[in-house]
């Protein structure tokens, strides 16, 4: 595959950023994003040039960290997957793609396609723990009994990675998808009731202080959301906010 890349390269959070176009050939289809952006680099650094800068990790859809907006679609045109699991099979020969950071206020770009996330993390530190009591004989952990359907949603709440594909997604940029998700799978379990009301609204306060906008259900988080979370934790988040707003003194 011949494939035109146009790649936005910005040297820092104060510089001004531009689309740089770049020609890359004999690509294999069966060659995932990220290794073609690895040959993009080799063939750059070749020619005495600066690489592209993207953040990764894991490789295998676990951590996030690989995020990238292509084609105007976080993690690119294919369905529950991270940049890292797109391979080049889903785009043409020939075609010309779009590679760019994702866009938010509140993830400012540190260079070229890697933006600062760690808003992300300072609302997971808000309220995104339970208080245990470990000293003396702690309690097993299947003692509890939660009934399957619960424990399923809850488990399925805490597939969310943090990667923020849901606020690139959304023209508000809203955090709201990643919150619940995060809200959800406490707010689920009797372990969770404990900080139930002061979670939800410290993580709601701390979006609120990055920048996050709010939401307006268009459903394009869920869509673009690389583990499926599912836009009905959105509403299990706003009953919990307001249960707790009604109720905390």
């Amino acid at each position: 595959m011949n494939i035109t890349l146009k790649v936005w390269r910005q040297k820092n959070g104060q510089s001004k950023g531009a689309l740089e176009t770049y020609q890359i050939n004999d690509v294999s289809p069966d060659s995932s994003f990220l290794e073609m952006m690895d040959a993009l680099n080799d063939q750059i650094i070749m020619k005495d040039g600066s690489p592209v800068v993207f953040d990764h990790d894991c490789r295998e859809g676990i951590c996030g960290s690989c995020s990238m907006y292509i084609n105007g679609q976080p993690h690119g045109p294919a369905r529950l997957v991270t940049t890292c699991q797109l391979h080049m099979r889903e785009f043409k020969d020939g075609e010309t793609i779009y590679v760019e950071p994702f866009r938010a206020k509140a993830f400012p770009v540190i260079k070229d396609l890697v933006v600062d996330r760690s808003a992300l993390d300072r609302i997971q530190h808000a309220g995104g723990y339970i208080s245990v009591n470990t000293s003396g004989n702690t309690q097993d952990a299947n003692a509890i009994p939660i009934e399957k359907e619960k424990a399923d949603k809850a488990f399925d709440a805490a597939t969310c990675i943090g990667c923020g594909a849901c606020v690139a997604a959304c023209k508000n940029a809203s955090a709201s998808l990643f919150m619940s998700a995060k809200i959800s799978q406490y707010a689920l379990l009797p372990q969770g009731q404990v900080e139930a009301k002061n979670r939800v609204l410290a993580m709601v306060k701390q979006a609120e202080e990055e920048g996050f906008g709010p939401c307006s259900n268009t459903g394009a988080c869920e869509i673009e959301c690389p583990k499926g979370i599912s836009l009905e934790n959105i509403a299990r988040m706003n009953r919990e906010y307001l249960s707790a707003s009604l109720t905390s003194k």
